[in-house]
């Protein structure tokens, strides 16, 4: 198989190039030359938001069996390179989110729940998931429904993840220390081993699949305890996890999800769009979750590797809660 990483240097797109090299593909990095694509990837250097950015794409002679692309600004930019590509590749996996199903999706929504609105692929950078959902429409309208997959992921998490949610959670059990553990301890998470995703979009592409997905693990797979568990487990296990009643935290003003990653909390809009989608249809295609244990595990050993301090995406917010606000919660609440 050839493959067309449209990016393919960092987190998502480092990983679906690595699992493609270990299938021994043919793979090509289109990227800015920021960092340095995998070893055995050819690159083709350029950007998409410049002026004549995809010259040296334009100019290349590659045709490709799949076209793998992450983007998650303006939709103009996944509407400029699959215009170009239509002709060059069998099929445009577009990495999409949850986030393109209008505010609030219900418990259980699957891949036909309604979808945002005032997207066009013909878009500056707005909101996220309007830029989400404007990306997805521009694949759709260069390769139609019958050759495009859209990717619709939930929590991604895993080596290389420069959101911070994660590295997070380790550097933090890693200090050790009485940790705000916020409750309930058995609250399931969904969320998606960044390998497992790049696994299912090759999966994807070797099988000729198409439409949408929602992709993450199914409900159940992990839990709050389970996670946060593992990161004391593996950090050494100096953190002592305070777990304390949700309305104690959101009394106190802390904002879940930023300031405490991954967590949100129960019963509430935000934890049926980030943790309750129904991912039945990813399954049985061919999705497979390896357990939380070894994605923790895996992401620390990572961030020892490369000096502790995970990379940071300059266009999304620092994840985390002030050392000082999380002693005043702690004092207030008790935890257990």
């Amino acid at each position: 198989m050839r493959l067309l990483m449209l990016g393919g240097t960092e987190f998502a797109g480092r990983a679906v190039v690595e699992a493609a090299l270990g299938r021994g593909w043919d793979v090509t990095v289109f990227h800015r030359g920021r960092h340095e694509a995998p070893e055995g990837a050819r690159s083709l250097l350029g950007d998409r938001t410049a002026p004549g950015g995809l010259a040296a794409l334009a100019d290349d002679p590659g045709e490709w069996d799949v076209v793998v692309d992450t983007w998650s600004a303006a939709p103009r930019a996944v509407r400029d390179t699959a215009r170009l590509l239509r002709g060059r590749a069998g099929r445009y996996v577009y990495v999409s989110s949850c986030s393109v199903y209008a505010w609030a999706p219900p418990a259980g929504y699957g891949e036909d729940a309604p979808l945002v609105e005032g997207a066009s692929a013909d878009a500056e950078q707005t909101a996220y998931a309007q830029d989400k959902r404007g990306g997805e429409l521009a694949v759709l309208d260069a390769f139609g429904e019958d050759r495009s997959v859209l990717v619709r992921a939930g929590l991604i998490l895993g080596p290389y993840e420069n959101i911070g949610r994660l590295p997070w959670w380790l550097d933090r059990t890693a200090r050790g220390g009485p940790v705000l553990a916020p409750g309930p301890r058995e609250l399931p998470l969904q969320y998606v081993d960044v390998r497992d995703l790049a696994e299912w979009i090759l999966h994807a592409a070797e099988r000729e699949l198409s439409g949408p997905y929602n992709l993450a693990s199914p409900q159940g797979h992990a839990t709050t305890g389970a996670l946060l568990e593992a990161c004391a487990r593996v950090t050494g296990g100096a953190a002592e996890l305070r777990w304390t009643e949700p309305e104690v935290i959101l009394e106190a003003g802390v904002e879940p999800w930023t300031q405490l990653p991954v967590w949100v909390p129960p019963g509430s809009d935000l934890h049926d769009a980030l943790h309750s989608a129904d991912v039945s249809r990813a399954v049985e295609a061919g999705l497979d979750c390896r357990p939380v244990a070894e994605t923790v595990a895996d992401t620390w050993s990572w961030l020892q590797d490369i000096g502790g301090t995970a990379p940071q995406r300059p266009d999304r917010p620092r994840s985390g809660l002030d050392p000082e606000v999380e002693a005043k919660v702690l004092a207030a609440g008790g935890g257990v």
